[in-house]
């Protein structure tokens, strides 16, 4: 049986171009393989490549019979079913650690642009409204990041990538995790309501999962505060869209940064049209150096799989 690898997201082909010089791939454009792909190829496909927060479940496992490995683009893996996969023995693997830089310096630029009230300021000289010494009172001097609480909430590659950065701007660093680490110097929180009663910025860099899913609701919001920051590099599932639109508006927090969201690429208008919160189309890992880790990671583990041997970066 031949290399086949059905790449199972759509993905630029800019990105796959390194796994098409190893291995013999089929794109079925983000659709099902099965509607698109013959029968005796979708037969033959022994290893996909998805991105992360694609969806692929039990019954998507099935119509790839000979399905051996799932491979994901990137550091993330909560769209796949792993009690599926593992039932089916079926390898799953991912790309550890290799955009966490990348992510850190986006989650500090969202910081930055929502404590200092980048996306006000930058209209109002361009507008007009500084020369004309317009009052604007969303241009009030806020808290200084010097001496500001910052809260990371999943102390994991990136968690560990925003506390080193963060620390540079003269902040206290605080962090909830599921495991607390005695390497750190940095004081531990032991729940994530006591860490947003604590902080004045949550970082949000926690895995995405079903225990996850909304975790940062309306009562995590309130404890925040209304000088509070919330920054999500995560996953949007994280964040109850909802009451942070209602936190924003009402003044229940300062402002917010996103880099990510509950239904990608389609963003609510309720949340683009508030001034007091900036937005990035999910670019944390974009970087050219980021694309060749990650790529890295890929053909790494769909080498060991067609070797017969473990996944080097399997999700354990």
């Amino acid at each position: 049986m031949s290399d086949k690898v059905l790449i199972y997201s759509r993905l630029p082909k800019s990105l796959t171009q390194r796994f098409a010089d190893r291995f013999e791939l089929l794109d079925s454009g983000g659709k099902p393989a099965h509607e698109v792909l013959p029968a005796d190829e979708v037969a033959q496909i022994r290893a996909l490549i998805t991105a992360g927060g694609t969806p692929l479940g039990a019954d998507d496992m099935d119509r790839l019979p000979a399905l051996g490995a799932i491979v994901c683009y990137g550091t993330g893996y909560d769209g796949v079913d792993l009690k599926a996969a593992a039932v089916r023995n079926i390898a799953v693997g991912h790309s550890p650690g290799a955009n966490a830089a990348a992510v850190a310096d986006v989650a500090l630029m969202l910081m930055l642009a929502s404590v200092r009230r980048l996306m006000v300021a930058d209209p109002y000289v361009r507008n007009g409204g500084w020369a004309e010494a317009k009052p604007s009172p969303l241009m009030k001097p806020p808290p200084s990041l010097s001496g500001c609480k910052i809260g990371v909430y999943g102390m994991g590659e990136i968690g560990r990538k925003i506390a080193a950065r963060v620390a540079a701007f003269e902040t206290e660093i605080g962090y909830f995790n599921r495991t607390r680490y005695d390497d750190l110097p940095y004081q531990y929180f032991p729940s994530l309501d006591a860490l947003a009663e604590w902080c004045t910025v949550l970082m949000i860099a926690v895995r995405a999962g079903a225990d996850t899913t909304h975790v940062v609701n309306a009562d995590i919001l309130k404890k925040l505060g209304a000088d509070g920051h919330v920054i999500n590099i995560s996953r949007g599932s994280v964040i109850d869209e909802g009451a942070l639109v209602a936190a924003l508006k009402g003044g229940t927090i300062a402002g917010a940064g996103l880099d990510v969201f509950e239904t990608e690429p389609h963003v609510p208008g309720e949340l683009t049209s508030l001034p007091n919160l900036v937005v990035t189309p999910h670019i944390g890992g974009n970087t050219r150096e980021s694309h060749v880790a990650m790529q890295a990671c890929v053909v790494a583990n769909l080498t060991a799989f067609f070797a017969g041997q473990r996944l080097p970066y399997q999700v354990k």
